[in-house]
């Protein structure tokens, strides 16, 4: 249970959580890999992106085409990434996920903390979430409690920076208890348990419930629909949506 004077944050993905970006970001950095090293599809054929970070992604395609890493290089791929995103973004079968927009308009009402726990890198996530009209639900600044790829390659480093964050805005320590995370994969659920923040897995996206249970959900939804009055009573106190009974 927090304590009378704490606070709790919602920390949100985004693919699979948020939105559908019907595959954006793979051709987004299919092109720049193109440009980069020539025809490189092969090298993103085998890997499965879920709940990757972004320069994870980079390092693993690195891997596949016998390329060695290097940050620099990763930093200039990714600014690419966004750039080709641009575009990309505005491709047919963008939707924002069943419920998302009601419920962070019922959580912004209420005065909630939201913040996001993403693989994006920070503009990758600000035009897949603009492109929904939902990226105002959210803050952009430095300040903003938040975790993005550019905070390491492990998604366990982008928990530790939205808690770090969320001690340093709201001025008192953020206990790892007074976070949730919202995410739709395994790595979303295995990121927030390793520093102790309780997870709500979301059905949405390729895993389903019992994965998402299995993998050590605290709660899970099949959807984000109707889910502002459990989330709301998270923030007050109560239990993770979604958990046994």
């Amino acid at each position: 249970m927090p304590s009378s004077n704490s606070r709790r944050v919602i920390l949100f993905d985004v693919d699979g959580t948020l939105v559908h970006a019907a595959g954006a970001g793979r051709r987004s950095l299919e092109r720049v890999l193109s440009g980069e090293f020539g025809k490189v599809e092969h090298a993103l054929a085998g890997l499965r992106l879920d709940g990757m970070t972004d320069r994870l992604i980079v390092r693993e395609v690195l891997v596949a085409l016998g390329r060695p890493f290097d940050d620099a290089l990763c930093d200039r791929l990714l600014d690419g990434y966004v750039l080709a995103l641009r575009e990309e973004i505005r491709g047919p079968g963008f939707r924002v996920l069943p419920g998302v927009a009601d419920l962070l308009v019922a959580l912004s009402a209420a005065g909630a903390d939201l913040g996001l726990c993403t693989g994006n890198v920070l503009e990758g996530a600000r035009l897949k979430l603009a492109r929904g009209a939902i990226d105002h639900f959210f803050e952009w600044g430095p300040d903003a409690i938040a975790g993005f790829a550019h905070d390491g390659e492990a998604r366990e480093l982008l928990v530790r920076a939205a808690l770090d964050r969320g001690t340093a805005r709201l001025g008192s320590a953020l206990d790892p208890s007074d976070a949730l995370v919202v995410g739709d994969t395994p790595r979303d659920v295995s990121a927030a348990r390793a520093h102790g923040v309780p997870v709500v897995g979301v059905a949405t996206g390729r895993y389903g419930a019992e994965e998402l249970r299995d993998a050590g959900a605290d709660g899970v939804l099949s959807t984000l629909e109707g889910a502002a009055p459990a989330l709301l009573a998270w923030v007050a106190g109560g239990p993770p949506p979604g958990a046994p009974a």
